[in-house]
């Protein structure tokens, strides 16, 4: 497995975190990856060699290391870790896009013109995409874990399984190689990956508390940007009305007779 790929992608991951996020990253390199590296691959090496049946049946040890061990905790950490860091990647490649956006942009319209204030902002589809990887990443760590304990027994190592299967004659005592040590970081790394899933919660929300928190900001600032313009308008509706001239009504109504009304009533017009 390429680490130097690993920790490089990681790394670039690392510009667009927050602070959860950067903790959850540094306790990936440091309990994990280099744990990993370091001792938990040396501990384990090869597991079958040291895994001893008082049989010597050929075929007992391989089938019972088979029926106790389906899958090796090394290669089981290993995929985690793996799969752990892939919703990382839709960050980077989300990021990636909108840097080839904002390129074809100030090609077309000159570089002073700007598509994205900052194309690593986490705003917009990036925020989503973030959180999503997230959730993904909090859901992995919870399946491997779920795996782990299904497969060992609640992530217990015992020093000697009993075996039964074909083609061992009867029932064989094995001895597993390491069994304490092999205990101590197996619940190492599972306590990490605890940690991990803690970190992985908080941040999200810390994100989803901060989306929110700035929603209602804008809207208080809407509502108090609407109350000041409508009480703008009242004052100058106000100051509109103070200014309109009184003028003098005329109360003494105009009345003509025409020749109908004169030629119905003589005296119409004397009075007129």
């Amino acid at each position: 497995m390429d680490w130097k790929m690993f920790q490089a992608l990681l790394s670039g991951v690392n510009k667009y975190s927050t602070a959860f996020g950067r903790i959850w990253l540094s306790v990936v390199f440091v309990f994990r990856v280099l744990v990993y590296v370091v001792a938990a691959e040396r501990v384990w090496g090869d597991e079958q060699k040291d895994f001893d049946c008082n049989t010597k049946q050929p075929g007992c040890p391989n089938v019972c290391y088979d029926h106790f061990f389906p899958i090796s905790h090394i290669r089981l950490w290993a995929l985690q870790l793996i799969f752990v860091t892939c919703p990382s990647l839709m960050v980077v490649m989300h990021v990636a896009y909108r840097d080839d956006r904002e390129r074809k942009h100030r090609a077309k319209f000159g570089e002073d013109s700007k598509l994205y204030d900052n194309t690593g902002r986490k705003h917009g589809g990036l925020w989503w995409t973030y959180l999503l990887s997230l959730f993904f990443k909090t859901g992995i760590e919870i399946v491997f874990l779920y795996l782990l304990h299904m497969i060992y027994d609640s992530f217990y190592l015992p020093r000697v399984v009993k075996c039964e299967v074909k083609p061992c004659p009867n029932q064989v005592d094995c001895y597993i190689g390491h069994p304490t040590e092999k205990k101590v970081f197996t619940y190492f790394m599972v306590g990490a990956s605890a940690l991990c899933i803690v970190l992985s919660v908080c941040e999200i929300i810390y994100l989803i508390a901060k989306r929110i928190a700035r929603v209602v900001r804008k809207m208080k600032s809407r509502d108090r940007l609407v109350a000041l313009q409508h009480q703008r308008y009242k004052d100058e509706d106000r100051g509109s009305y103070q200014q309109l001239p009184m003028k003098r009504l005329d109360l003494k109504p105009t009345f003509r007779v025409n020749d109908e009304m004169r030629a119905s009533a003589p005296n119409l017009s004397t009075a007129a």
